[in-house]
């Protein structure tokens, strides 16, 4: 199953639960996207893709700087998996495509 789609998915972060859309597009083993929430949305290139697991991080400007490394995997419809959130720890996060 291709990862490639968007996903509405929520991120249980220790700042609480943030609503995102999450729009993969995997290109070969390349990954890139966006993550439009209520701060925005953030583009991000130089991920990976390695059957249904996927990595990328992105570097946030709102609400506060910070760099966000993210891995997952699809299994059908649905993601899963972590968000390491800079000094701050680390979230889960899951969602369904849409």
């Amino acid at each position: 199953m291709a990862v490639d789609g968007s996903y509405k998915c929520t991120i249980n972060s220790p700042m609480g639960s943030r609503d995102v859309t999450l729009t993969l597009n995997a290109d070969g083993d390349k990954l890139s996207g966006t993550m439009e929430g209520q701060d925005g949305t953030q583009q991000f290139e130089g991920g990976t893709v390695s059957g249904n697991d996927v990595t990328w991080v992105m570097e946030l400007t709102r609400p506060m700087p910070m760099k966000l490394e993210c891995s997952g995997a699809v299994d059908g419809d649905a993601i899963s998996g972590k968000v390491k959130l800079g000094a701050f720890g680390e979230a889960t996060f899951s969602g369904s495509r849409v």
